[in-house]
């Protein structure tokens, strides 16, 4: 693995910028994509989100900037100056604004909420029937279609991020499966093979075997992400991303940035 386009540093949710360039780079990286997490939003629940977990890229990615690169001259390691950017379609023109404006090196979409609920907390779907379970993973699947068809993006980042939730997982049917790859297919914008989760609980990288399976014979390529917010994350995840690429025969895609 040459590159690894998501991870995250203390401008987000992760570990200070200059900890992930050092485990990138003992990790025998060439380049490796700063993609902190950035939410634009005149939603009040989803400004709130941004707020509580102090997602302010929009705000200080020109400080991130001047700090990448004067860090480049202190590793032997290409750095993309990147963005990993909450799509919500409501949004899109926002969204759109702040990327022409912004102008990193390429920008990573992400779909976490559903109607304002991020998917990952579990604890907030419990009590749903099943019919309202199966309803949040088709508005999931909906956004996430938008985000490939919006073009707003050079990568969509864990496409099947509705599997780490324990009460939404096995929901994902094969017509969802069909429609995005369908999506990904006729889109410039790239999917991710995504370490997020693949050495915790839920087991598995993004996306899950099937829809591996079916994005490839859609004829859709990846790009490679660890997803990493910790240093100690980079090395082991890397490992487990090439044996995936080993055993499926994958090579990933290169950005042109």
């Amino acid at each position: 693995m040459q590159r690894d386009y998501h991870v995250h540093s203390n401008y987000s949710d992760g570990s200070f910028l200059y900890l992930m360039l050092e485990a990138a780079e003992a990790a025998g990286l060439d380049a490796v994509g700063v993609a902190d997490h950035c939410i634009v939003s005149e939603r009040s629940a989803l400004r709130r989100e941004r707020d509580v977990l102090g997602f302010a890229l929009d705000v200080t990615y020109g400080r991130r900037r001047a700090a990448i690169d004067d860090l480049r001259e202190e590793f032997d390691l290409r750095v993309y100056d990147a963005v990993e950017m909450d799509y919500v379609r409501a949004e899109e023109d926002g969204i759109a604004d702040f990327l022409a404006d912004a102008e990193f090196d390429y920008a990573v979409g992400s779909v976490h909420s559903v109607d304002g609920v991020n998917v990952q907390a579990d604890e907030r779907f419990a009590d749903l029937n099943a019919d309202e379970r199966r309803g949040i993973v088709d508005d999931y699947y909906d956004s996430l279609v938008a985000l490939v068809d919006s073009g707003l993006f050079e990568i969509a980042a864990h496409p099947d991020l509705v599997e780490r939730n324990e009460h939404l997982r096995g929901l994902t049917t094969e017509d969802h499966y069909e429609r995005v790859a369908a999506a990904f297919a006729d889109s410039r914008t790239v999917p991710e093979v995504n370490a997020g989760r693949a050495l915790r609980a839920y087991g598995e990288l993004h996306p899950a075997p099937r829809f591996f399976e079916v994005l490839r014979e859609y004829g859709v390529e990846f790009t490679l992400g660890t997803d990493a917010h910790r240093p100690g994350d980079v090395a082991p995840r890397i490992e487990r991303i090439e044996e995936f690429c080993a055993e499926t025969g994958l090579e990933p895609v290169e950005l042109a940035v």
